[in-house]
């Protein structure tokens, strides 16, 4: 589990095809205090470490399944990519943004965006089957992030991203037409399902 605050930018060194997808992200985590199958957040898709090391800086390696790299916006990293990190949750650590699993729902795209003010206001597209999970004041994880949505339009919504989160995330690197990892609110999701039982 994870909370949806980045706390590293990693940056993609290696890729490699070797059956499964094979990536090697430099970060300043401590490599000796990564453990070998460690679940780490990237961009929001929890991966397990495989291998870790330090050279120039600390490094360590994912292997990537085709489905996910399917399912997500993996198959669009390239060398020198900056990746959103996010160590797994600890029984103890606060929880500053919400319950994040590390499960990609789907992949919206980035339709606009506008400064106002130091934000910037950017609108995204969502996969139709999940535009109902998305609501005015909700919590979404994009790119591993945690995110208020601040209006909804049918399966367009919008994000306000401070300076801050521009600043601590790979998120000052958008553009429009970029493909976003979406993981819905699990409160969501469950409100969803009990209605249709409901229903």
């Amino acid at each position: 589990m994870f909370t949806g605050i980045i706390t590293d930018i990693a940056t993609v060194t290696e890729l490699k095809q070797r059956g499964d997808l094979r990536a090697r992200l430099s970060t300043t985590y401590d490599p000796d205090g990564i453990e070998i199958g460690a679940s780490i957040a990237c961009n929001g898709v929890c991966l397990t470490v495989i291998e870790r090391g330090m050279s120039d800086t600390g490094w360590f390696d994912v292997e990537i399944s085709a489905e996910s790299v399917s399912k997500t916006n993996i198959g669009d990293w390239t060398i020198g990519s900056r990746i959103n990190l996010e160590r797994a949750l600890k029984v103890g650590d606060e929880l500053g943004g919400h319950i994040v699993s590390g499960h990609v729902d789907g992949v919206a795209e980035v339709i606009s965006m506008h400064d106002e003010g130091d934000s910037t206001r950017v609108q995204f597209r969502a996969p139709e089957p999940l535009a109902k999970f998305i609501a005015p004041k909700g919590s979404v994880a994009l790119n591993g992030t945690s995110l208020t949505v601040n209006e909804v339009q049918g399966a367009v919504f919008g994000i306000n991203f401070i300076p801050h989160t521009k600043s601590a995330t790979n998120w000052g690197d958008t553009k429009v037409g970029d493909r976003v990892n979406l993981e819905v609110d699990t409160m969501a999701r469950y409100v969803a399902r009990l209605q249709d039982y409901a229903a």
